[in-house]
Formats: structure tokens, sequence, C-alpha cells
């Protein structure tokens, strides 16, 4: 009996990694006042961000092995970058903490359905520092698939070292993807503080684009981001232009009308593309949209299998507030498209379907706790009860708890119980305490009930 023959693969067999992301990490502190301008609001929520790091942490979500090549400061921020990667299962081997600049930061305001403020705080930043001395051959090697984006080409600095990591991929049969990325303050055409402006027409910046495209294999962007590497003001014409330098599959992600992909031949028209898919919400999410197409696209899926899904994980992503953390997992992907392909209008909405709310509330990865060790010294009445009966001052409870803190650190420390040990501590007499635990590794808990309260009424009346 003959075997049908097997597609061949895009990739080279046996690689340690799907895909590497070189580019911007950077922490993005969203306005959670929707509808104010930035000057107004007053609370920011606090993300990872960074297009190359987005896309390492949804691919990361999808269940593939990403790897992430930057830099952060060694401040806080940078430590809290690091950590949200690693949580996600990303590999922070190559993110290197410099000490000399600080990790670089993004303002985001939602004003109304068309202003977005973005302040970008992105001078000397960084992940803008990332040398060709970070990492060797054998680290691209290792990979099926390099990703950079546009950005990292805009200093000397950085085209150096994306030019080294290219010239390592290409050597080794390493997939080489550009999300273009263009963002004009980046490259210098705006105000410091105009991030919002998504298109300048730059003939210096075309001219260095269309020399990085000839090294890659596949090339994400929008209508505006082609147009910039093609330098023409017609999409088509565009696109023309960035084929005479590049043999790039081309993914055009087109906002409310999905994507287009072409291979080969440019078309007289964009809705000639050999590809086309339409998207289910009137809005895309590019970093989701560039995830949801990778993760596809890495296991040799066919183009508009991996189109689909992109398109899902933008609209997925821009019905929820932030980036990273809203990117979606493999079962809220496969929830939407089932249910977009039997009731689309429905799917319209994905925000007010419960069902994707408690799937993305509980299918993320989240810290396994096989086993808790725990010790409860939540106790309230009992030790202020013990102090009167001691004349002992109630000062002396809270140094009582922060020694059972100290106790149980030693413990864990003779026995070998890091992963492993709990505390229940409250929030009255064991504050310090409490903070004393923070940042250990520990489950923590705290009580809310007023002790011996029936009906229940909560602590402090909160």
């Amino acid at each position: 009996m003959t075997m049908p023959m097997q597609t061949p693969s895009r990739f080279a067999p046996n690689r340690a990694r799907d895909i590497m992301c070189l580019g911007r990490l950077a922490v993005d502190l969203y306005a959670q006042q929707v509808g104010a301008r930035l000057e107004d609001v007053s609370t920011f929520s606090k993300y990872l961000g960074g297009s190359s790091a987005n896309i390492a942490f949804g691919y990361a979500r999808l269940g593939l092995k990403s790897s992430m090549l930057a830099r952060v400061g060694n401040d806080h921020m940078g430590r809290f970058l690091i950590e949200t990667l690693e949580r996600e299962g990303c590999d922070v081997s190559h993110v290197r903490v410099d000490h000399e600049r600080l990790t670089a930061l993004v303002l985001l305001g939602l004003e109304d359905r068309d202003t977005f403020p973005l302040v970008f705080y992105r001078e000397n930043c960084a992940d803008m520092a990332v040398d060709e001395a970070d990492f060797d051959e054998a680290y691209i090697a290792s990979s099926k698939a390099l990703l950079i984006t546009g950005t990292h080409f805009s200093t000397e600095q950085v085209h150096r070292t994306g030019r080294r990591a290219l010239e390592y991929a290409r050597r080794n049969n390493v997939r080489t993807i550009l999300d273009i990325d263009y963002r004009p303050v980046l490259w210098g055409l705006t105000g410091k503080a105009d991030g919002e402006t998504r298109f300048i027409a730059n003939e210096s910046v075309t001219g260095h684009l269309q020399r990085i495209l000839p090294l890659m294999d596949l090339v994400i962007g929008t209508e505006e981001e082609f147009r910039i590497a093609g330098g023409k003001d017609r999409l088509i014409d565009a696109l023309s232009m960035v084929r005479k330098v590049t043999s790039a599959t081309l993914v055009v992600k087109r906002g409310p009308l999905g994507c287009s992909i072409v291979e080969g031949a440019v078309p007289a028209s964009i809705d000639d593309a050999p590809v086309q898919v339409e998207v289910l919400n009137v809005l895309g999410a590019g970093d989701a949209f560039a995830s949801g197409f990778l993760s596809g696209w890495l296991r040799d899926e066919p183009l508009e299998a991996c189109a689909r899904s992109a398109n899902a994980s933008g609209a997925l992503v821009v019905s929820r507030h932030g980036c990273a953390p809203a990117m979606p997992t493999p079962a809220e992907l496969d929830y939407f498209l089932g249910e977009a392909k039997k009731d689309p209008d429905r799917m319209r909405r994905p925000d007010k379907d419960a069902t994707l709310a408690r799937l993305h509330r509980v299918s993320p990865n989240r810290k396994q706790w096989d086993e808790v060790l725990g010790f409860a010294f939540d106790h309230r009445p009992q030790f202020f009860e013990l102090a009167q009966q001691t004349g002992a001052s109630e000062a002396r409870i809270s140094k009582l708890k922060q020694l059972f803190v100290d106790a149980v650190a030693q413990t864990e420390k003779e026995l070998g119980l890091q992963e492993r040990i709990g505390v229940l501590i409250d929030g009255r007499y064991g504050q310090d305490a409490l903070n004393a635990a923070t940042g250990r590794g520990w489950w923590i808990g705290r009580p809310v009930e007023l002790p011996g309260s029936l009906p229940l009424v909560f602590d402090q009346g909160r």
C-alpha cells in the first residue's frame, strides 16, 4: 500500500524552541478611567508590554515554546517583566539586566473610540541597548524561527544587533519574521509625546526597511506599515515594491476587513489576494494577531487556518483591558472559533460571553500547589485576651507575628520546603508580618471576617 506523501515542514527539525523574539520589552501602564483624557486619569493598571514581548507572551500562553531576547533595567519594573514572562512559560535566559539603563515605560489612555493617547518613555532605555554580545550563534540556531520588530532596526546599535541575529538565523535554517511595528515617534519623526500618530511617510525609514526585507521569510504589518515598507501611498503599489526586494510571505492586517495574505506575485487588487479571512470583531489587536498567526504557522498549518487563529486572537484581546494579560489560551480560541462558526452574530461581542470570561479566568497556566504546609496565626481576639491577661502592650502582638514569619522562613530553609509553604495572617495585628512574608514565594491568605460574628460581618466594615 502506498502511503500519502506528507507535506514538507517549513522548519528545521529537532529545535528546542519554536520562536525567539528580539525587540521591545517594556511596562505598559493602561489608564483605568476609560473615557478620560490622559491628563485626568488618576490610576493605571500595570502590564507587560512591548510588541516583541507581547508576541512572546501570547505564544507561550498558547502552549508553545517561546524565548525573549532583550534587556531590562536593574529595577523593579525589569524584574516584573522577567517574572511575568517566566510565569507564562516563556524562556528568559537571554533577557539581560542592564545596570546602566532603566526599563522602558509606556502610558496609554482610552479616551474614546478613536482616541488612544500614547506616550513612550524610551530614551536610552534598556531594551534599545541589546547587543550582539548578549547571544551566540548556538542560541539562535536552537529555534525554528526568529522574530524581530521594525523598531529594533531604528538605531545603529539595535540595527547591528538585529543584523547579527539574522546572519546566524540564515546560516542555520532558522525562519525569519519581521513584524514591521512602525511607530513614527520611535524613529524620531514626531514630537516626543506623540506616540499616537501611526503613519508618517519617510524615505529614510523606507530605505532602511527595504535593506532588511530580503532577509525575511514572513512579513507582518498593517496597511500603513506596508505603505512605509514599500514607500508608496497606495497599498497595492507598496506591496509590489516590497515584493521586488523580498520573496517573503506577506500578511496584511486590515482591521475590520480581517487580513489578506500574499504569496508569490502581488495581485492587481488586495481583495484578489489568494488568502482572505474576515474578522469577527470590528477591531483587531496587532500583537495578539501575530501570536495567533504564528501559533499556526509554526505548526505548519495552512495559511487560512493561521489567519483564522490570528483574527480570533485579535478580536478577543481588543474586547479586554490591556494586551498581554488579555491574550487567549487554546481553550478560549477553540471555544470562540467553534461558537463563531455556529452563531457568528453572537460572537461579534465576545466581551458579553460568560463562558469566554470564565475560560479566561481559569485556563491560563497558574502555579500548581500540590501540597501546602500552612501555619495559621491570624488570631485576633485570642492574642488580645492573652496580652490583657499578661499586661503586655498590643504592640507586642505585632512583634510576635513577625517572629512567626522568621520561624517559618527558618523552617523552610532547614527542611527544604521551598514552593510548599503557606501562611494565614491577619491585617489587624499582622500587617508587618504580611509585609515580611510577601515576595518569598509563599501561599498567603488573610481573613476578612470579624471574629465570632454571626451572621457574618466583614472586618472593619469592608
